[in-house]
């Protein structure tokens, strides 16, 4: 990755989830909590409804990185807060995830790389940040 400054966003990217990624999530990860199956135990314990497991959604916004990385093994660093649970309706559309990054800072072959990840108007992801190498 060459001639890469500060201000410069990434392309972003769509991610559509519906129930069914979530039960093949659940299978890869063994993560099998009803709260991302069952509508009826997610609403008992106060949720809206089914909602995407964290891991998937931290998963996929690292993906907004390494897609526009020229190899995804620069990606050095990687962390995210979780701010608001990504609900995934029980119907054919599914919930929709829009990523979009842009570099903060340049320094010593790094790059730091700010993400946004919004579920709707929701930002369900806070402080998202990446750390890549760069050349």
């Amino acid at each position: 990755m060459s001639s890469v400054e500060v201000g410069t966003e990434l392309p972003p990217l769509t991610v559509t989830l519906r129930r069914e990624d979530l039960v093949r999530y659940a299978g890869a990860s063994g993560d099998f909590n009803p709260i991302h199956w069952n509508d009826r135990m997610a609403t008992s314990l106060g949720l809206p409804g089914v909602i995407a497991h964290g891991m998937l959604t931290m998963a996929s916004a690292a993906r907004v990185v390494t897609d526009w990385l020229d190899d995804p093994a620069d990606l050095l660093e990687y962390g995210v807060r979780f701010t608001k649970p990504v609900i995934v309706p029980d119907d054919d559309k599914g919930a929709t995830i829009t990523f979009s990054a842009k570099v903060d800072k340049v320094a010593d072959g790094t790059a730091e790389i700010d993400i946004t990840a919004l579920a709707g108007e929701e930002k369900v992801l806070g402080r998202a940040r990446a750390v890549v190498r760069v050349s």
